[in-house]
């Protein structure tokens, strides 16, 4: 039997850090009721697929895949990593973020830049998730675009990011190797409409080897797909899918049981929100003590911000025989949601950790802590107290001495600990994180699984790019407020 994720929140509680910054037993108790309301409306609608597809919440589904599509993926890859030397990854937000996370948490450090540790897999950069146009320029014209593959991520093909990028990486492969260019291009996309389906139809339509691609599956969004349209990369590198797909399996049967006490995903939630709402606690530091688990923490940050920073309260409408519809109700501004910041130790203990301690106590921490590296070192020939130990003795001893001098400040923490960093532990962290998220936003009573904030700087680029298509209402918006700058407010 696999050994499973923990949750210690015991740092969380009053008896550890007071009862103006911890949990006093008798709060969470009070908060049962909402809780009970919170999993048995989130188990009605992943109950039925018409409401789960409008609302956004497919991705709960998302471990139990058919295996025989893992199956396809996984040859896909075999096909890819058997033929080209790099594989560029178009993609933003979680098709972005995801990807990195699980390259950098799933692959041993400096998986591009030795070919012992990748074993026959290919190079993997990410691109199309910024505007700046050194990193592209610089990477395309240090690769050989005969040896090179791309995938693009995008739902629509509409983003500007993801889509200025594509037609950068397209135009360089057009040119340079020559007009079967598109057998080296595959794309992961809405399978029904948008503007990058229309031109893989067209694509596979005069080629079927052309424009290879698989679906974003339609209620999954971004942040919440990295099980969906993550599964070509992870396969890319050699990550076994049904060891991560089964540690997600798991992790939702632990959290589908309604007793927050029994179900860790809930009990993060729900102390969080009782720190948030009734101690200040606006700041959430994911703290993990391994460089590999970096990136998961920047992956949990769009996923808490994106899902519970909300301006309006949640209208939900139900009618028979209809899915359910949650609708914005701006007649309840509520500017929910706490605000992530992703460290990592011990790194940040030198920087960030000063805040932590002495800074206004707004804050709480997460640790994520490794039970066993891949590998490990032992300090030797110092002659001094470091003679003798091995730097997972010292990471997890830092760990330890940090929860103390926080729990000494009244500075509210919890611990997440990982047998290790491997497919099973890493898709069940993620799914940890997903159902508590989704458990967080039913007790705010936001909707957190859109994201009508993200769309105003969208629009308004749209707009001075003449995009054609934007609505009245936007330009309009956009030409009784303009910008105001002044000389004299310029130094």
């Amino acid at each position: 039997m696999k050994k499973e994720i923990s949750f210690d929140f015991n740092n969380f509680m009053s008896f550890n850090v007071g009862k103006d910054h911890g949990v006093v037993p008798r709060e969470l108790k009070a908060m049962l009721p909402e809780a009970r309301r919170a999993h048995e409306h989130l188990c009605r609608v992943l109950a039925d697929k018409a409401s789960r597809v409008n609302l956004g919440l497919e991705w709960a589904m998302l471990p139990f895949q058919n295996k025989v599509v893992l199956r396809e993926v996984e040859a896909f890859a075999g096909e890819i990593a058997a033929k080209y030397e790099n594989v560029i990854f178009l993609g933003i937000g979680g098709s972005y973020l995801g990807l990195k996370a699980a390259q950098d948490a799933l692959r041993p450090p400096y998986y591009n830049e030795f070919s012992g540790i990748r074993k026959g897999r290919p190079r993997i950069y990410f691109e199309g998730n910024n505007l700046d146009p050194d990193t592209l320029s610089v990477l395309l014209s240090g690769l050989n675009p005969k040896k090179t593959f791309v995938v693009v991520i995008s739902k629509s093909g509409e983003t500007t990011e993801t889509k200025a990028g594509f037609a950068v990486v397209e135009n360089w492969m057009r040119k340079n190797c020559g007009k079967n260019y598109g057998r080296q291009i595959a794309a992961i996309t809405d399978p029904s409409g948008g503007s990058l389906r229309a031109k893989v139809n067209i694509a596979a339509a005069k080629d079927p080897l052309s424009f290879r691609n698989f679906p974003l599956l339609h209620g999954v969004g971004g942040r919440y797909s990295e099980f969906n349209m993550g599964l070509l990369h992870l396969a890319l590198i050699g990550v076994p899918l049904k060891q991560l797909l089964d540690g997600a399996a798991d992790m939702y049967t632990r959290c589908s049981v309604p007793e927050p006490s029994e179900n860790p995903a809930y009990m993060y939630a729900l102390l969080q929100t009782v720190l948030y709402r009734g101690k200040g606690k606006r700041i959430s530091i994911l703290l993990p003590f391994s460089e590999s688990l970096r990136a998961t923490a920047d992956w949990y940050c769009q996923l808490l911000a994106e899902s519970t920073g909300k301006k309006y309260a949640r209208k939900v409408v139900v009618q028979e025989g209809k899915p359910e519809q949650w609708l914005r109700d701006t007649s309840r501004v509520v500017n929910a949601g706490r605000t992530p910041v992703a460290a990592r130790g011990t790194n940040d203990l030198h920087s960030i950790q000063q805040n932590n301690i002495e800074g206004e106590n707004d804050k709480t921490v997460t640790f994520i802590r490794l039970e066993k590296f891949a590998s490990d070192l032992r300090v030797s020939g110092t002659g001094d107290f470091l003679s003798g130990k091995t730097y997972s003795e010292l990471i997890h001893l830092a760990q330890e001495a940090t929860e103390w001098a926080l729990v000494k400040e009244q500075r509210p923490n919890c611990t997440i600990t990982l047998p290790r960093a491997d497919a099973y532990s890493w898709g069940a962290l993620l799914f940890f994180f997903e159902m508590a998220t989704a458990f967080e936003g039913e007790l705010l009573n936001i909707n957190a699984f859109d994201q009508p904030g993200v769309e105003g700087y969208k629009g308004y680029m749209y707009y001075k790019l003449k995009k054609p298509g934007i609505s009245e209402s936007i330009s309009r918006e956009i030409e009784k407020a303009p910008l105001k700058k002044q000389r004299e407010f310029i130094l």
